[in-house]
Protein backbone atom coordinates (compact mmCIF):
# COMPACT_ATOMS: atom_id res chain seq x y z
CA UNK A 1 0.00 0.00 0.00
CA UNK A 2 1.08 3.62 -0.04
CA UNK A 3 2.00 5.77 2.29
CA UNK A 4 -0.28 7.29 4.64
CA UNK A 5 -3.17 6.52 6.80
CA UNK A 6 -5.15 3.46 6.09
CA UNK A 7 -8.32 3.72 4.04
CA UNK A 8 -11.22 4.56 6.78
CA UNK A 9 -13.28 1.92 5.92
CA UNK A 10 -10.44 -0.65 6.39
CA UNK A 11 -9.61 0.80 9.46
CA UNK A 12 -13.17 0.88 10.47
CA UNK A 13 -13.10 -2.78 9.58
CA UNK A 14 -10.23 -3.86 11.00
CA UNK A 15 -11.21 -2.18 14.71
CA UNK A 16 -14.68 -3.77 14.31
CA UNK A 17 -12.71 -6.81 15.34
CA UNK A 18 -11.70 -5.45 18.81
CA UNK A 19 -13.77 -6.93 21.37
CA UNK A 20 -13.65 -4.82 24.74
CA UNK A 21 -14.81 -6.56 27.57
CA UNK A 22 -12.93 -4.28 30.14
CA UNK A 23 -15.87 -2.03 31.38
CA UNK A 24 -14.12 0.72 32.51
CA UNK A 25 -13.11 1.41 28.45
CA UNK A 26 -15.48 3.91 27.91
CA UNK A 27 -14.42 4.34 24.41
CA UNK A 28 -12.20 2.31 22.81
CA UNK A 29 -10.68 2.51 19.56
CA UNK A 30 -13.08 3.67 17.01
CA UNK A 31 -12.92 5.40 13.79
CA UNK A 32 -13.41 8.96 13.25
CA UNK A 33 -13.00 10.01 17.18
CA UNK A 34 -9.20 11.49 18.40
CA UNK A 35 -8.49 9.06 21.89
CA UNK A 36 -9.91 6.83 24.05
CA UNK A 37 -11.61 6.51 27.37
CA UNK A 38 -11.10 5.14 30.35
CA UNK A 39 -13.22 5.51 33.71
CA UNK A 40 -11.10 5.80 36.69
CA UNK A 41 -14.17 6.76 39.26
CA UNK A 42 -13.87 10.05 40.10
CA UNK A 43 -12.82 10.92 36.72
CA UNK A 44 -11.89 9.73 32.70
CA UNK A 45 -8.61 9.36 31.67
CA UNK A 46 -8.15 10.21 27.81
CA UNK A 47 -5.58 8.75 25.85
CA UNK A 48 -4.01 8.75 22.23
CA UNK A 49 -0.78 7.55 20.85
CA UNK A 50 0.16 9.62 17.15
CA UNK A 51 3.26 9.76 15.03
CA UNK A 52 5.23 12.51 13.51
CA UNK A 53 6.43 11.57 10.03
CA UNK A 54 6.44 14.26 7.73
CA UNK A 55 8.71 16.41 9.82
CA UNK A 56 12.33 16.30 10.98
CA UNK A 57 12.41 19.89 12.18
CA UNK A 58 11.30 20.72 15.85
CA UNK A 59 10.22 17.07 15.79
CA UNK A 60 10.65 16.98 18.95
CA UNK A 61 8.60 20.13 19.68
CA UNK A 62 6.53 18.74 17.23
CA UNK A 63 5.10 16.04 18.78
CA UNK A 64 3.96 17.37 22.37
CA UNK A 65 1.41 19.56 20.03
CA UNK A 66 0.20 16.72 17.61
CA UNK A 67 -0.90 14.91 20.71
CA UNK A 68 -1.86 17.23 23.03
CA UNK A 69 -4.68 18.41 20.06
CA UNK A 70 -5.84 15.41 20.37
CA UNK A 71 -6.68 16.00 24.37
CA UNK A 72 -8.00 19.36 23.42
CA UNK A 73 -10.38 18.33 21.21
CA UNK A 74 -12.21 15.91 23.58
CA UNK A 75 -12.19 18.73 26.65
CA UNK A 76 -8.96 16.84 28.41
CA UNK A 77 -6.08 18.11 30.01
CA UNK A 78 -2.98 16.80 29.04
CA UNK A 79 -0.59 15.07 31.78
CA UNK A 80 1.72 12.54 30.85
CA UNK A 81 3.31 11.62 27.97
CA UNK A 82 5.46 8.50 26.51
CA UNK A 83 7.80 8.80 23.87
CA UNK A 84 9.54 6.57 21.32
CA UNK A 85 12.32 8.20 19.38
CA UNK A 86 13.73 6.45 16.57
CA UNK A 87 17.08 8.27 14.84
CA UNK A 88 18.82 7.17 11.78
CA UNK A 89 22.34 5.65 11.72
CA UNK A 90 23.83 8.78 10.56
CA UNK A 91 22.42 10.78 13.80
CA UNK A 92 25.05 12.56 15.91
CA UNK A 93 24.92 12.65 19.31
CA UNK A 94 24.36 16.47 19.31
CA UNK A 95 21.63 15.89 16.89
CA UNK A 96 20.05 13.53 19.56
CA UNK A 97 20.09 15.93 22.35
CA UNK A 98 18.39 18.77 20.50
CA UNK A 99 15.68 16.48 19.76
CA UNK A 100 15.73 15.79 22.81
CA UNK A 101 16.10 18.49 24.34
CA UNK A 102 12.90 19.92 22.29
CA UNK A 103 11.04 17.55 23.80
CA UNK A 104 11.91 18.35 27.56
CA UNK A 105 11.31 21.81 26.68
CA UNK A 106 8.29 21.36 25.55
CA UNK A 107 6.27 18.98 27.99
CA UNK A 108 7.43 21.77 30.38
CA UNK A 109 5.75 24.55 28.71
CA UNK A 110 2.82 22.42 28.69
CA UNK A 111 2.82 21.51 32.03
CA UNK A 112 3.16 17.55 31.07
CA UNK A 113 5.32 15.32 32.67
CA UNK A 114 7.59 12.92 30.57
CA UNK A 115 7.03 9.94 32.20
CA UNK A 116 8.70 7.24 29.57
CA UNK A 117 9.25 5.77 26.19
CA UNK A 118 12.11 4.32 24.48
CA UNK A 119 14.97 5.49 21.69
CA UNK A 120 17.41 3.19 19.98
CA UNK A 121 18.95 3.88 16.35
CA UNK A 122 17.41 2.15 13.82
CA UNK A 123 19.30 1.02 10.89
CA UNK A 124 17.05 1.36 7.56
CA UNK A 125 16.01 5.46 8.34
CA UNK A 126 16.38 8.23 6.39
CA UNK A 127 15.43 10.42 9.04
CA UNK A 128 14.32 9.96 13.02
CA UNK A 129 10.47 9.17 13.37
CA UNK A 130 8.84 10.11 16.83
CA UNK A 131 6.00 8.28 18.39
CA UNK A 132 3.92 9.65 21.11
CA UNK A 133 0.98 8.21 23.70
CA UNK A 134 0.03 10.91 25.83
CA UNK A 135 -2.31 10.86 28.66
CA UNK A 136 -4.36 13.35 30.07
CA UNK A 137 -7.90 13.92 32.26
CA UNK A 138 -11.42 15.12 32.10
CA UNK A 139 -14.12 15.61 34.49
CA UNK A 140 -16.87 12.84 33.43
CA UNK A 141 -19.67 15.71 32.65
CA UNK A 142 -17.30 17.59 30.10
CA UNK A 143 -16.18 14.66 27.94
CA UNK A 144 -16.72 15.58 24.27
CA UNK A 145 -16.70 12.76 21.56
CA UNK A 146 -16.92 13.39 18.03
CA UNK A 147 -19.80 11.32 18.07
CA UNK A 148 -21.23 13.83 19.82
CA UNK A 149 -22.42 15.49 16.34
CA UNK A 150 -26.13 15.91 15.31
CA UNK A 151 -28.46 16.61 12.54
CA UNK A 152 -29.00 19.97 12.25
CA UNK A 153 -25.71 21.08 14.06
CA UNK A 154 -23.62 24.03 12.17
CA UNK A 155 -20.16 22.88 11.37
CA UNK A 156 -17.58 26.32 12.30
CA UNK A 157 -14.12 25.63 11.37
CA UNK A 158 -11.30 27.97 13.70
CA UNK A 159 -8.29 29.49 11.31
CA UNK A 160 -7.79 28.33 7.76
CA UNK A 161 -6.08 25.61 5.97
CA UNK A 162 -3.90 24.13 5.60
CA UNK A 163 -1.70 25.16 8.39
CA UNK A 164 0.20 22.53 9.31
CA UNK A 165 0.52 21.07 5.71
CA UNK A 166 2.06 24.39 4.48
CA UNK A 167 4.55 24.45 7.13
CA UNK A 168 5.46 21.28 6.37
CA UNK A 169 5.89 22.37 2.70
CA UNK A 170 7.90 25.43 3.52
CA UNK A 171 10.16 23.89 6.13
CA UNK A 172 11.15 20.24 4.05
CA UNK A 173 11.13 21.78 0.50
CA UNK A 174 12.45 25.35 0.79
CA UNK A 175 14.73 24.86 -2.62
CA UNK A 176 11.95 23.32 -4.76
CA UNK A 177 9.37 25.79 -3.76
CA UNK A 178 12.16 28.59 -4.45
CA UNK A 179 12.66 27.19 -7.99
CA UNK A 180 8.76 26.84 -8.67
CA UNK A 181 8.92 30.87 -8.11
CA UNK A 182 7.46 30.99 -4.54
CA UNK A 183 8.33 34.14 -3.05
CA UNK A 184 11.04 33.92 -0.27
CA UNK A 185 8.72 36.34 1.90
CA UNK A 186 5.69 33.62 1.38
CA UNK A 187 7.94 30.35 2.55
CA UNK A 188 9.26 32.57 5.38
CA UNK A 189 5.93 33.03 6.10
CA UNK A 190 4.65 29.57 5.53
CA UNK A 191 7.64 27.94 8.20
CA UNK A 192 6.24 30.68 10.94
CA UNK A 193 2.97 28.99 10.63
CA UNK A 194 3.66 26.05 13.10
CA UNK A 195 3.48 29.52 15.55
CA UNK A 196 1.29 31.95 14.07
CA UNK A 197 -1.37 31.10 13.46
CA UNK A 198 -0.39 28.09 14.92
CA UNK A 199 -0.82 24.22 15.18
CA UNK A 200 -2.41 24.27 18.82
CA UNK A 201 -5.88 23.77 19.30
CA UNK A 202 -5.25 24.55 22.68
CA UNK A 203 -6.82 28.09 22.82
CA UNK A 204 -9.65 27.57 20.23
CA UNK A 205 -10.81 24.75 21.66
CA UNK A 206 -11.01 26.54 25.44
CA UNK A 207 -13.24 29.20 23.68
CA UNK A 208 -15.52 26.74 22.05
CA UNK A 209 -16.03 24.60 25.37
CA UNK A 210 -16.56 28.04 27.06
CA UNK A 211 -18.82 29.35 24.53
CA UNK A 212 -21.12 26.68 25.06
CA UNK A 213 -23.69 24.48 22.75
CA UNK A 214 -20.92 22.47 21.72
CA UNK A 215 -21.66 19.32 20.64
CA UNK A 216 -18.29 17.79 18.76
CA UNK A 217 -14.74 18.93 18.41
CA UNK A 218 -12.25 17.21 15.46
CA UNK A 219 -8.51 17.93 14.86
CA UNK A 220 -7.62 17.72 11.03
CA UNK A 221 -4.63 15.98 10.86
CA UNK A 222 -3.51 13.41 8.02
CA UNK A 223 -6.06 13.61 5.46
CA UNK A 224 -6.46 17.25 5.43
CA UNK A 225 -9.96 19.16 6.16
CA UNK A 226 -12.06 16.80 4.07
CA UNK A 227 -10.74 13.71 5.58
CA UNK A 228 -11.56 15.01 9.15
CA UNK A 229 -15.39 15.60 8.16
CA UNK A 230 -15.12 12.18 6.60
CA UNK A 231 -14.54 10.91 10.51
CA UNK A 232 -16.86 13.44 11.68
CA UNK A 233 -19.67 11.61 9.31
CA UNK A 234 -18.19 8.00 10.24
CA UNK A 235 -17.65 8.37 13.98
CA UNK A 236 -21.22 10.45 14.13
CA UNK A 237 -23.13 8.09 11.53
CA UNK A 238 -24.61 11.31 9.86
CA UNK A 239 -24.27 13.51 6.68
CA UNK A 240 -23.06 17.08 5.88
CA UNK A 241 -22.91 19.40 3.69
CA UNK A 242 -20.27 21.95 3.22
CA UNK A 243 -19.75 24.94 1.54
CA UNK A 244 -16.55 25.12 -0.60
CA UNK A 245 -16.34 28.99 -0.75
CA UNK A 246 -17.00 29.37 3.06
CA UNK A 247 -13.61 27.71 3.71
CA UNK A 248 -10.88 30.04 3.69
CA UNK A 249 -7.13 29.00 2.42
CA UNK A 250 -4.18 30.68 3.82
CA UNK A 251 -2.85 32.86 0.86
CA UNK A 252 0.85 31.41 0.95
CA UNK A 253 -1.04 27.94 1.20
CA UNK A 254 -2.93 28.69 -1.78
CA UNK A 255 0.10 29.87 -3.78
CA UNK A 256 2.20 26.70 -2.87
CA UNK A 257 -0.90 24.50 -3.69
CA UNK A 258 -1.09 25.95 -7.24
CA UNK A 259 2.33 25.83 -7.82
CA UNK A 260 2.89 21.59 -6.38
CA UNK A 261 -0.47 20.83 -7.97
CA UNK A 262 -1.54 19.77 -4.07
CA UNK A 263 -5.62 19.92 -3.15
CA UNK A 264 -5.31 21.84 0.27
CA UNK A 265 -8.23 20.23 1.53
CA UNK A 266 -6.74 16.90 1.40
CA UNK A 267 -3.86 18.11 2.89
CA UNK A 268 -2.60 17.62 6.75
CA UNK A 269 -3.98 20.59 8.81
CA UNK A 270 -3.52 20.79 12.82
CA UNK A 271 -4.29 24.02 13.58
CA UNK A 272 -7.97 24.44 13.05
CA UNK A 273 -10.48 23.32 14.72
CA UNK A 274 -14.01 21.98 13.64
CA UNK A 275 -16.15 22.38 16.04
CA UNK A 276 -20.00 21.46 15.96
CA UNK A 277 -22.81 23.44 17.24
CA UNK A 278 -26.65 24.11 18.28
CA UNK A 279 -27.41 26.38 15.70
CA UNK A 280 -28.31 28.93 18.04
CA UNK A 281 -25.17 29.35 19.60
CA UNK A 282 -22.75 29.74 16.28
CA UNK A 283 -22.67 33.00 16.28
CA UNK A 284 -21.45 33.32 19.85
CA UNK A 285 -18.78 30.96 19.40
CA UNK A 286 -17.74 33.10 16.14
CA UNK A 287 -17.43 35.65 17.77
CA UNK A 288 -15.90 35.10 21.01
CA UNK A 289 -13.61 33.57 18.81
CA UNK A 290 -12.90 36.82 16.82
CA UNK A 291 -12.58 38.51 20.61
CA UNK A 292 -10.23 36.52 21.23
CA UNK A 293 -7.67 37.23 18.11
CA UNK A 294 -8.55 34.20 16.37
CA UNK A 295 -11.54 34.04 13.69
CA UNK A 296 -14.04 31.03 12.99
CA UNK A 297 -16.40 30.64 10.56
CA UNK A 298 -19.35 28.42 9.48
CA UNK A 299 -18.63 25.98 6.45
CA UNK A 300 -21.91 23.67 6.54
CA UNK A 301 -24.14 21.81 8.39
CA UNK A 302 -25.00 18.28 9.89
CA UNK A 303 -27.17 16.52 8.12
CA UNK A 304 -29.03 13.10 8.05
CA UNK A 305 -26.83 10.06 6.89
CA UNK A 306 -28.77 9.38 3.77
CA UNK A 307 -27.66 13.04 2.28
CA UNK A 308 -24.28 11.47 2.50
CA UNK A 309 -20.96 13.96 1.98
CA UNK A 310 -22.05 16.72 -0.20
CA UNK A 311 -19.79 19.84 -1.07
CA UNK A 312 -21.74 22.73 -2.53
CA UNK A 313 -19.32 24.82 -4.96
CA UNK A 314 -19.78 27.57 -8.02
CA UNK A 315 -20.61 24.83 -10.19
CA UNK A 316 -23.04 23.34 -8.20
CA UNK A 317 -23.59 20.35 -5.05
CA UNK A 318 -21.68 17.47 -5.87
CA UNK A 319 -19.86 14.53 -3.59
CA UNK A 320 -17.41 15.47 -1.39
CA UNK A 321 -13.98 14.07 -2.62
CA UNK A 322 -12.64 11.50 -0.14
CA UNK A 323 -8.36 11.70 -0.56
CA UNK A 324 -6.82 8.16 -0.35
CA UNK A 325 -4.05 9.65 1.29
CA UNK A 326 -2.88 12.26 2.83
CA UNK A 327 -1.50 15.24 -0.41
CA UNK A 328 1.27 15.85 1.01
CA UNK A 329 2.67 12.17 1.49
CA UNK A 330 1.50 11.80 -2.50
CA UNK A 331 3.33 14.69 -3.06
CA UNK A 332 6.42 13.27 -1.24
CA UNK A 333 6.01 10.22 -2.85
CA UNK A 334 6.48 11.12 -6.34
Amino acid sequence: MKAGKLPLELLGNLLSKINIKDPKVILGATAGEDAAVIDLGDRFLVAKMDPITFVTDNIGWYLVQINSNDLYVMGATPKWLMTTLLFPESYSKKSITNIFNQLIDSCEDANITLIGGHTEITYGLERPLAIGAILGEVNKRDVIYTSGAKVGDEIILTKGIAIEGTAILAREKETELLSMGISKQYISNAKNFLFKPGISVKKDSEIAINSGAITSMHDPTEGGLFGALQEVSKAANVGLHIEENNIYILPECLEICLKTGINPFGMIASGSLLCTVKPESSKKLIDNLYLSGSFGYKIGKIMPKEYGLMLSTKNGIKQMPVFKRDEIARYLSQ
